[in-house]
């Protein structure tokens, strides 16, 4: 019998919904929210209802009875770190999703609402692989500031969801292959998959690896302690030239990698050198990832936005294919994800983690 499933993925500015009858979408709508609906509310938790709302009231629209899913599964969100996997929303998840205990961010509402409309029409809420999956090796956490441990904060949905798709195309299990996986979109992250754990990843929100379209990357600390007390700039100031307006916003005045490829298309030479710097720095990061494997890697991965990008892709297989092959997933389809981990829970492959 067919699985029915409501998919909940909270934005910053959207909410993004979607039915599914087993893997196969029903239908999916992207509900957009102006800067002054959402300036209305205090917190992010004070969105709940206004969000809950829409959904339902979209719901009534498609003319879609609640009454018939059988799981509602949410984005997950700001939680304490843990391992991957599906997670049933759980009052402890809901109350850390409410407080922010890692940060408030959108898609802690994604848990919320899910546990919400799971219980009123019976039936179990879920959240899959959060950002803050952390399943990294201990020696991986150690910097040379005791009091700033490097931390796993990743794109873990789309990283485990591709990891997992490879494995299943190769009829070999994920827990049996050692993989790097790279996300490449508004951050990048890329990750050493060991054995079915991210053993080591960059973090990439606020502080690792190769710059992206919006995020600094990994950048020179000593320049940027003399930035943060020249007087020149607040906390936040500096803090958004390091995500946001980081990477290729502020190198080239854009997000997309579409207008960077025209930028060189056009002759463009800055566009030109900040695209191979930007692959260059990637490469760096997938050859580190082999070191941590040590040299024995099955398969890299390249994922997101940015592997629609056969410049990219190509010049990264270049780089680093004599580290293993290359395969490409492009895009991330979020939504699809979250469907495919609680169907594994409901079909009995996993067991729901415990928070």
């Amino acid at each position: 019998m067919a699985i029915k499933s409501l998919i909940i993925n909270p934005g910053s500015t959207s909410t993004k919904i979607g039915v599914f009858e087993d893997e196969n979408l029903l239908f999916e709508e992207t509900l957009r929210h102006s800067t002054e609906e959402i300036a209305q509310y205090a917190t992010i938790f004070d969105q709940k209802d206004f969000r809950k709302n829409i959904i339902v009231d979209l719901l009534n629209e498609k003319n879609f009875d609640i009454a018939t899913l059988d799981m509602v599964v949410g984005r997950g969100g700001m939680l304490k770190p843990i391992p991957g996997g599906t997670y049933e929303v759980t009052d402890a998840v809901a109350k850390d999703l409410e407080i922010g205990v890692s940060g408030q961010h959108a898609s802690n509402l994604g848990g919320i609402l899910a546990k919400e409309i799971g219980e009123q029409i019976g039936k179990p809420a879920y959240i899959v692989d959060p950002v803050v999956v952390d399943e990294l090796c201990d020696v991986a956490r150690v910097s040379g500031v005791p009091e700033l441990p490097r931390t796993s904060i990743f794109h873990a949905l789309n990283q485990k969801a591709v990891a997992k798709r490879y494995a299943k195309e190769v009829g070999k299990p994920y827990e049996e292959l050692r993989l790097i996986v790279v996300h490449m979109g508004g951050g990048v992250s890329v990750g050493a998959h060991e054995d079915g754990k991210v053993v080591d990843v960059f973090n990439a929100l606020d502080g690792d690896g190769a710059f992206s379209p919006e995020r600094a990357g990994a950048v020179p600390s000593g320049a940027l302690i003399k930035m943060c007390f020249s007087g020149k700039y607040s906390e936040a100031e500096v803090y958004k030239k390091i995500v946001g307006n980081g990477g290729f916003n502020a190198l080239l005045g854009t997000n997309d990698m579409r207008n960077v490829n025209k930028m060189v298309d056009e002759g463009n030479k800055d566009a030109k050198l900040y695209r191979d710097a930007f692959i260059f720095q990637v490469a760096k990061d997938i050859g580190s990832m082999g070191a941590v494997l040590k040299g024995k890697v099955d398969q890299i991965i390249l994922t997101g936005g940015i592997a629609y990008n056969a410049v990219v892709t190509d010049a990264l297989k270049e780089h680093c294919e004599f580290i293993a092959p290359v395969t490409v997933y492009p895009g991330e389809d979020e939504l699809l994800a979250l469907v495919q981990g609680g169907m594994r829970v409901l079909t009995g492959e996993e067991k729901a983690q415990q928070y």
